[in-house]
């Protein structure tokens, strides 16, 4: 699935083509993607303009003219393609078939300053899933998300009590969406190897010191990612359809018995488990 890093560079890319732009028309392939479209999906966004594209942890929310939500989560192989927009590829390294019949939402769009926009949804998978939520109505997906970890809730107070007394490993409490939004396992390793902390240490053994490493280096690990466009795994690349390059600047994730890149370690990089993800770290400086 794509982590933070990743839905962010797809709304960067989306964004100048879709915001203030009106949705003139909608047309759906298909009843369902990894679930149902709501009723009266198409009706409902007909006729709206999108003031502006944001991002909650890892879903796409385009926020509607009448105050209402389009919530979009890519899956593996989702991906949002501008027609009229010159692409290498399509966005993700999904380039479909040249038949299209992954192609399961067509929006057409009149953007104030590009004229008309065709804003395709293409997915093989149909992992992803699309929802609207009317104004001020509750949303199961983000209600209950942590903070954003780029936002300024996310701090080490803030952190510090979420800790208290957990039992738990540091990696698995920091993928509980409910504890902090948007993290993945891939860039949860990379921080806990950047902060110098054993991911098998449980959460609340973790003093005031290093709290405040680890959610610099939260910050630090996402920024970077963003900056690089994100990492290539699998399916996904930037929404121009070129690779992200954060993948070569892994620490440690991916990168089982190589030699620990922290000058003076001379330690070896080890993969376990946990949690059913694969947790890659140094066990002679992560302590």
């Amino acid at each position: 699935m794509p982590e933070l890093p990743e839905v962010e560079t797809v709304r960067r890319g989306l964004a100048p083509f879709i915001e203030g732009a009106r949705i003139e028309s909608v047309t759906l392939n298909r009843p369902d993607l990894r679930f149902p479209f709501p009723e009266g999906f198409v009706s409902r966004l007909e006729g709206q303009t999108i003031t502006h594209l944001g991002r909650r942890a890892k879903y796409l929310i385009a926020t509607l003219s009448d105050g209402g939500a389009w919530l979009s989560h890519l899956g593996m192989t989702g991906a949002f393609l501008v027609a009229d927009r010159p692409l290498d590829e399509a966005s993700r390294l999904n380039k479909g078939d040249g038949t299209g019949k992954h192609v399961h939402v067509v929006a057409s769009l009149t953007h104030p300053s590009r004229g008309r926009v065709t804003l395709s949804y293409s997915d093989p998978r149909r992992f992803g899933f699309m929802d609207l939520f009317a104004p001020g109505a509750a949303n199961p997906f983000t209600d209950s998300l942590g903070p954003e970890p780029l936002g300024n809730d996310l701090s080490a107070p803030y952190l510090a009590q979420r800790l208290k007394n957990k039992k738990g490993p540091i990696k698995t409490v920091l993928l509980d969406q409910r504890v902090i939004a948007g993290l993945g396992n891939i860039y949860v390793c990379e921080a806990l190897y950047l902060s110098g902390i054993d991911p098998r240490r449980a959460g609340g053994t973790l003093n005031g010191g290093e709290i405040e490493k680890l959610v610099a280096a939260i910050r630090q690990v996402l920024a970077a990612a963003i900056a690089a466009g994100g990492s290539t795994l699998k399916d996904f690349a930037k929404a121009d359809g070129q690779p992200g390059y954060f993948q070569h600047s892994f620490a440690v994730y991916g990168h089982e018995d190589d030699p620990c890149p922290r000058p003076g370690c001379g330690g070896t990089t080890e993969r376990i488990v946990q949690a059913g993800r694969s947790t890659f770290f140094c066990p002679a400086c992560q302590r």
